[in-house]
């Protein structure tokens, strides 16, 4: 037994050691302190949801050393900022999760890493966040996060890269998949979040009995709001009308709207089905890109 756990601990020693030349501390504020960890060489991943508007961004690499990172995006729907910033450290290979595997969330404090072991307590299928953007996979871990460590890398008992460490409802751990990491950097590298957009404000609706059976749906999105000159208003659609499908899937909800519109389908025509008058009817609507704030 006593074999077998000095062999576990030496091994989580060397996983953790291999990571730690990668690891960064951010100063997102006064007196915050956060994590990043380099993607490449020249790019620093972190939690976008701890970071102010600042584009210059204090931080501190392996050894103690200070510098300042760039942001050059940041991506609210998947939680993903990626800073410029010039860092030597290892490549991770990408890991799939396994419920009970062990993971490790690394951190950075100050130029010194900081580890949490645990468990992977679920892992499940692509959602959507609050904030519109698709993760690829649920990761949900079993250990404490301290907040410093928010934004730093998960590894997997071998040393894999699951993903980036963050807070979801309930101070629950969650992993941002390495994937999704990998599928957003290239937009946000250029500055921006590719983002579908309709121009609607939308309120969802419980339909009547009456407009369930001529519509085949029990809920819709009424539209309140129609942004001038947009793609919704474009296309024809009215205040008060009840949008039930986005390219024949249904949209019962904001969040299937969201869906709908990732960013790699902006300037695609699709269909949209609504309600007006009681009546079903279709209108052909452009995807376009989510203006900037």
């Amino acid at each position: 037994m006593t074999d077998s756990l000095t062999a576990l601990s030496a091994g989580l020693v060397a996983r953790v050691a291999a990571a730690a030349p990668g690891l960064v501390t951010l100063f997102p504020g006064a007196r915050a302190q956060r994590s990043g960890f380099a993607w490449q060489t020249d790019v620093v991943v972190t939690s976008e949801q701890n970071l102010p508007q600042d584009k210059e961004i204090p931080v501190v690499l392996p050894g103690g050393a200070r510098a300042t990172a760039t942001l050059a995006g940041r991506d609210p729907g998947t939680n993903v900022a990626v800073l410029k910033l010039t860092i030597t450290a290892p490549v991770l290979a990408d890991a799939a999760p396994q419920v009970g595997g062990l993971a490790i969330a690394l951190g950075g404090s100050d130029g010194e890493p900081s580890a949490s072991l645990g468990l992977i307590h679920r892992v499940g299928p692509a959602w959507d966040s609050m904030a519109g953007g698709t993760i690829d996979r649920l990761i949900r871990l079993d250990l404490r996060l301290a907040s410093i460590a928010e934004g730093g890398p998960v590894l997997d008992a071998a040393g894999g890269l699951l993903g980036m460490s963050t807070f979801g409802p309930r101070r629950r751990v969650l992993v941002i998949p390495a994937s999704t990491v990998r599928r957003v950097i290239p937009s946000l590298l250029e500055g921006k979040a590719a983002r579908g957009w309709l121009g609607l404000g939308l309120q969802q609706i419980g339909l009547p009995a009456g407009l369930q059976a001529s519509s085949g749906r029990e809920a819709g999105l009424m539209v309140i709001s129609l942004a001038p000159h947009g793609p919704a208003d474009q296309a024809g659609v009215l205040p008060g009308d009840i949008l039930l499908d986005v390219d024949g899937a249904p949209a019962p909800h904001p969040r299937a709207v969201a869906r709908a519109l990732a960013g790699n389908r902006v300037g695609q025509v699709v269909p949209l089905r609504l309600l007006r008058g009681g009546a079903p009817i279709e209108l052909p609507a452009t995807i376009a890109e989510r203006p900037a704030a």
